[in-house]
């Protein structure tokens, strides 16, 4: 793989049946889990939220790598507990959140909508970040 190609981790968002705002819901989870990931650990992260569409049902997943390098062990057991704590939270608190994560610099990535299994890593959606 060349510069920049470097394969990271993709994760569920798996969100309760019935949720008012489930796409909403999806997007701040993801796009909230990546920005702060990257901030605790101090580094610039690039990430997806996709919803996935299967013919008779749909499921959430957050994609996200390091632009420059190979995402180390730990960021999945952190990325995991940053989930963990959003999960709890209620649309409101989430939207709330959300705002405030904006006004600290957080640039959101709208949900991507995809019909089948892609592979995200050969994706040309990362041919936008330089």
């Amino acid at each position: 793989m060349g510069a920049g190609t470097h394969r990271g981790i993709e994760i569920g968002l798996h969100l309760r049946p019935g949720l008012s705002d489930e796409a909403f819901v999806a997007r701040a989870i993801g796009n909230l889990a990546a920005f702060r990931l990257g901030e605790t650990r101090g580094e610039r992260l690039d990430w997806q939220v996709i919803r996935v569409e299967m013919p008779n049902s749909h499921h959430y997943r957050l994609v996200l790598r390091h632009p420059d390098r190979v995402l180390d062990v730990g960021i999945t057991r952190d990325l995991a507990a940053l989930l963990h704590d959003l999960s709890k939270e209620t649309v409101e608190e989430l939207r709330a959140r959300f705002e405030a994560a904006e006004r600290d610099g957080m640039k959101p990535v709208p949900l991507r909508h995809v019909t089948e299994e892609v592979d995200f890593w050969r994706d040309d959606f990362w041919n936008w970040f330089g």
